[in-house]
């Protein structure tokens, strides 16, 4: 992993130590350095860096004052020749504390403990990043589905979802209920694992046995959907969902 690194400090001497210091550390890589926080306030904001060694007690703006105006993503190693300052230091939140005159020793130490920072963010983001790549494609695949086929009457039926008007569940049992047909047919299903490979646009769980079409609802009135003359009632545990449904859906 590379870090790109600036430096601040308005003491010459100093500055040419870090660098020379940045450029032995080989997982560093030093895209500028600056004699003030002044100096370098237009071109950090425009060039950002990862880490920034940043001296405390300067002329106009303090290292204190500078921080608070980095990217979010740069952060500070502090160098300062004044211990008092550490507590300021760390209240914003400095990866480290580097006291004057330190040696190339106590430099890497300060440099490696930026290094396990930033991989335990790249870890974290690509983490993340996985997880709602799985969550939207699993999503898509819902958006995309056109049929089921279930097990009736040790038949596997294809059943088209723009034909379902309804799911009721009865224990173990589904009645799953179509347009023009005067029966429903019966399948050896929980109604939660059906919930789950239905897409979300077309269907809504409302009660505790029922899962709706949501293009195939005729009527709402009051907590009651009314679906091919047959009334559903929504319960309320899955009322504020289904609230929701209405009102991104209301003139």
């Amino acid at each position: 992993m590379t870090i790109t690194c600036a430096i601040i400090d308005d003491e010459p001497m100093a500055l040419s130590l870090v660098e020379s210091y940045v450029e032995k550390t080989p997982f560093l890589t030093l895209k500028n350095k600056f004699s003030s926080a002044i100096e370098a306030m237009q071109a950090i904001q425009e060039e950002p860096v990862d880490l920034l060694f940043l001296d405390i007690q300067m002329p106009d703006l303090t290292g204190i004052e500078f921080s608070k105006m980095l990217p979010k993503h740069t952060r500070v190693v502090f160098t300062t020749a004044f211990d008092e300052y550490a507590i300021d230091g760390f209240r914003v939140e400095a990866l480290d504390y580097l006291l004057k005159p330190f040696d190339y020793a106590e430099f890497l130490t300060a440099a490696n403990k930026a290094r396990d920072w930033f991989s335990l963010v790249k870890k974290s983001e690509h983490s993340t990043s996985e997880t709602t790549k799985i969550s939207m494609e699993t999503v898509e695949e819902k958006k995309e589905k056109e049929f089921l086929f279930v097990k009736s009457e040790y038949k596997q039926l294809r059943i088209k979802l723009d034909d379902v008007l309804y799911f009721e569940g009865l224990k173990d049992y589904i009645k799953i209920w179509l347009k023009n047909e005067s029966k429903p047919i019966l399948t050896l299903m929980s109604l939660k694992s059906l919930e789950e490979e239905l897409p979300e646009t077309d269907f809504m769980r409302v009660h505790r046995s029922f899962i709706v079409s949501l293009k195939n609802i005729d009527v709402v009135e009051r907590s009651q959907i009314v679906i091919n003359n047959q009334r559903i009632t929504v319960s309320e545990a899955y009322k504020p969902k289904f609230l929701e449904f209405i009102s991104n859906n209301s003139l």
